[in-house]
């Protein structure tokens, strides 16, 4: 496995920043959220995935390199 760089790190988290709405479209792995699930970033982790809060009550992590996933509406800075 590959970790991103301090510069990719970064660039991730000017991208999503925290609060950022994320919708799923879709996700390899047996404990997904349902396509279509909302749900709000949390933050960067220095793995480069993002920290998601799942609407279902999860908080499963997104790989921007693997996951499918959209922008549903930009989180403010923090």
């Amino acid at each position: 496995m590959r970790f991103p760089s301090r510069e990719q790190i970064a660039v991730l988290r000017e991208r999503y920043p925290r609060g950022t709405r994320v919708e799923l479209l879709a996700m390899d792995d047996p404990q997904a959220p349902p396509t279509g699930t909302m749900g709000e970033v949390m933050g960067v982790d220095d793995a480069g995935q993002l920290l998601v809060r799942w609407e279902t009550g999860s908080s499963l992590r997104l790989i921007p390199s693997v996951d499918s996933f959209r922008i549903a509406e930009k989180g403010g800075r923090s």
